[in-house]
């Protein structure tokens, strides 16, 4: 066991997720995890307590403050921020439509953008729709369509004086590539482009730094990493100071609660602290601050994943009938694949008969298999696994896509 890495007791981890009790394998985390118990509770307690808007000077109003603020400090200690720089709301999705509208505010005709191939649609789509609005180019950085990785180099390219904001996920949720997020945002940076990017999906398997990566907006969303569903985007305090959001006029102009206009869900708020205190205690040789064991027990969640995900990775691809879609060197323990003969939608079906809960379709990576071609045929089957999976279940799950053919 090296420096900073911990153990994963995966019995003790399974003993803390109620909804493992219904006996089927959960392959669908990157679609959304289980939630532990500890974050059950705590959303279900902040329901049996009056909780009011924020803004008045009643108990029932500072707990909302109290609520608001827990879950803020919370994913600065996840991703390595600032509470001040956390932007909360119901989904990332949402969010970077907010931050997109507020950064399209500063773009004028000529400017351009830089998005990729590889990136959730929600990376994509407010960006390339507002720079159409706004009059700006957009331009996209390409997948290798044998490997699924996305070459850096190619943003030399790319990038220029024109340059304004280049969008880029830290990892694919639909073939798990992880890209050099920092050797791309450093030539961003270098042209004077700001960077926003995607760490939905990465944020569940390894601990990431918003300053390590080079991003100036890091989205994340608690319902990939064992919490309820609430977004965040991270970013510099100073940075937010500088833009200006759409919002109703009554919210405070401060930031980040401008960036926040509408309610929020208070009693979901509480599930966040919960679920990253139950990442940071996944490893009992954990120490220290909060990021410090989460720096551990997110060491020790990799080193697991990594181990089971290797073996999946490797029996799916030596079966004829299966095709894997991409082989990147470093991924998160996530794949998709086809099975010849059968549409993803038949393969889900018949997964399911066996109890495994598995997504197919284009998994909301349309750009990226609209250009790989598997879209044609309805898309691809994903399974990814998480920290509460087991060998047994992996060994499952190569017994039954290995018998699955074609009826």
């Amino acid at each position: 066991m090296g420096p900073g890495e911990g153990r994963l007791d995966v019995a003790r981890v399974r003993g803390l997720f109620p909804g493992l009790s219904d006996g089927l394998v959960h392959a669908d985390g990157p679609a959304g995890s289980l939630l532990p118990e500890n974050v059950v509770l705590a959303v279900s307690q902040a329901m049996r307590v009056p909780v009011a808007d924020r803004g008045g000077v009643f108990p029932a109003s500072a707990r909302a403050e109290g609520l608001l603020a827990s879950a803020r400090t919370a994913v600065a200690d996840l991703v390595g921020g600032v509470s001040a720089g956390v932007v909360l709301g119901p989904d990332t999705a949402r969010l970077t439509w907010t931050l997109a509208r507020a950064l399209a505010r500063t773009w004028r005709p000529g400017d351009e953008v830089v998005v990729s191939r590889l990136d959730h649609d929600a990376n994509v789509r407010p960006w390339v729709e507002l720079a159409v609005g706004a009059g700006v180019a957009v331009r996209w950085a390409e997948v290798d369509i044998e490997t699924g990785e996305l070459p850096d180099w190619q943003y030399d390219e790319l990038l220029g004086p024109r340059t304004r904001l280049v969008a880029v996920t830290a990892a694919s949720s639909a073939i798990g590539t992880r890209p050099d997020v920092a050797a791309i945002a450093r030539r961003a940076h270098a042209v004077g482009a700001l960077v926003f990017v995607d760490g939905t999906h990465a944020a569940a398997h390894d601990l990431l730094d918003v300053r390590a990566l080079g991003a100036d907006f890091l989205a994340v969303s608690a319902d990939m990493w064992c919490g309820p569903h609430v977004g965040a985007v991270v970013a510099d305090p100073a940075l937010l100071t500088e833009l200006e959001p759409e919002k109703l006029a009554p919210v405070p102009d401060r930031v980040p609660d401008r960036f926040e206009s509408g309610g929020h869900a208070f009693e979901l708020l509480a599930g966040v602290p919960a679920a990253v205190e139950h990442l940071a205690s996944l490893s009992e040789d954990a120490r220290g601050t909060r990021r410090e064991r989460l720096g551990t027990s997110m060491a020790a969640v990799a080193a697991y994943e990594r181990g089971l995900f290797d073996w999946l990775d490797q029996a799916l691809r030596a079966m004829r009938h299966v095709q894997v879609i991409g082989s990147a060197p470093l991924t998160t323990p996530t794949l998709s694949f086809t099975v010849a003969g059968m549409r993803p939608r038949q393969v889900a079906h018949e997964l399911s008969r066996r109890g495994i809960c598995a997504w197919d379709g284009d998994l909301y990576a349309r750009e990226l298999f609209d250009a790989l071609g598997v879209n044609e045929e309805g898309g691809a089957v994903q399974l990814g696994l998480m920290h509460y999976n087991t060998a047994e279940e992996v060994g499952y799950l190569i017994d039954a896509v290995a018998a699955l053919r074609p009826r």
